[in-house]
């Protein structure tokens, strides 16, 4: 009878999970090559720089997908620790001079051999970990504020290492991440209350300590001030998706990542999407997004143990503002920040986290348990 109900957990499979985040991911790497390959050409002498770091990045994350996707995720439990230390030890060595790497005027990388990573994009993962294991613990406390303290706690120091490198958009997610999965794990109305006075306190003071924010604020208010300063890649990033109008330039053709965008390949890819694909080609591009967090809140609600229901609802929580805050800030919604398009966006590190996040989700599908109900939000 065990060995029958273990050929059915390995029989559990969500293969439209699987084919929306492999098309997105094969789909990043040609929209990074037609985004890059002239920046490439200029700074490297090689179109393909980008797109074959973003092929390597792929190869390992699609690696760390299986992988995760065979174990049994339960095992995250017994090394929630472990993973929350590295993440802390990443997030602290940043600032070590030789390993960290600054860029831009912020130390972000750590420096490997043959490569670097960004500590956040594993902290991130650390922190649903930590908080998942937590709160199917300790669920009947998840109501109190003494309940709440620990990922409160944890959240919080992760978000004053951040903010420290700097990176406030980073900082911002891990807060919106925090809260989300605090109201999954049933915190109390009058709890986010609390919480919320802080955080809004915080803005304005984290932005007059880093003028920048200011000028970046003033120019998400009327970018044409500075139309070559502050305001210049928001309106360079209007250009593009103004450009691609219904149905875009055609692929390969955006004239707007021939140095005129910042961060075409990065940061702001959805702008040369927008250009080359058009309004549809982003709504395509947006439906894919929906569809993997519809299947990632599906995993969630239809597990049975609490532990793989909140380790669910984080990852889709972290994609689904991740998102958001990146197509927000290339549409001029909210003041320019730094931050990737999951699984689309050049960057090594955060397209490898993401895989091997999905890889959990997969797990989650295959092995839950009935065990525990899961009940969200109670």
């Amino acid at each position: 009878m065990k060995r029958a109900d273990d050929k059915q957990h390995y029989l559990r499979f969500d293969p439209v999970l699987a084919v929306s985040v492999t098309g997105l991911v094969l789909f990043g790497i040609i929209m990074v090559y037609s985004a890059s390959s002239y920046n490439a050409e200029v700074n490297y002498g090689n179109e393909y720089y980008y797109m074959y770091k973003q092929i390597i990045g792929a190869i390992l994350g699609f690696s760390a997908m299986f992988v995760l996707s065979v174990i049994d995720y339960h095992i995250l439990i017994k090394f929630r620790y472990v993973i929350l230390g590295i993440s802390y030890v990443l997030l602290i060595l940043v600032f070590i001079p030789g390993v960290g790497v600054e860029n831009y005027g912020a130390k972000r990388w750590i420096n490997l051999p043959f490569f670097t990573i960004q500590a956040s994009e594993i902290a991130k993962f650390g922190f649903i970990v930590f908080a998942a294991a937590y709160m199917a613990k300790n669920h009947k406390k998840m109501n109190t504020f003494l309940g709440i303290l620990p990922v409160l706690a944890v959240g919080a120091s992760m978000c004053v290492l951040i903010i420290l490198e700097p990176n406030m958009s980073i900082t911002m997610c891990v807060i919106m991440l925090m809260f989300a999965m605090l109201f999954v794990g049933g915190a109390r109305i009058k709890h986010f209350v609390l919480m919320a006075v802080p955080v809004l306190l915080l803005v304005p003071v984290l932005i007059v300590l880093e003028p920048y924010r200011l000028d970046r604020l003033m120019a998400f208010l009327n970018p044409w001030e500075s139309p070559l300063e502050e305001g210049y890649q928001l309106i360079q990033s209007f250009y593009a998706l103004g450009s691609g109008r219904l149905f875009g330039v055609g692929l390969f053709n955006s004239r707007q990542k021939y140095l005129f965008l910042p961060f075409s390949e990065s940061d702001f890819i959805f702008s040369v999407i927008g250009e080359e694909l058009g309004f549809f080609g982003c709504v395509a591009v947006i439906a894919v997004y929906v569809v993997i967090i519809w299947r990632a809140v599906r995993i969630a609600k239809n597990s049975n143990d609490r532990f793989g229901c909140y380790l669910s609802t984080g990852i889709a929580a972290l994609i689904a503002v991740q998102t958001c805050i990146n197509i927000a800030v290339v549409s001029g919604s909210i003041p320019p920040t730094g931050l990737p398009l999951p699984f689309v966006s050049a960057g090594s590190s955060s397209l490898i986290v993401f895989c091997a996040s999905v890889g959990v989700l997969l797990s989650v599908e295959r092995f839950s348990h009935k065990s525990v109900k899961c009940l969200i939000g109670k």
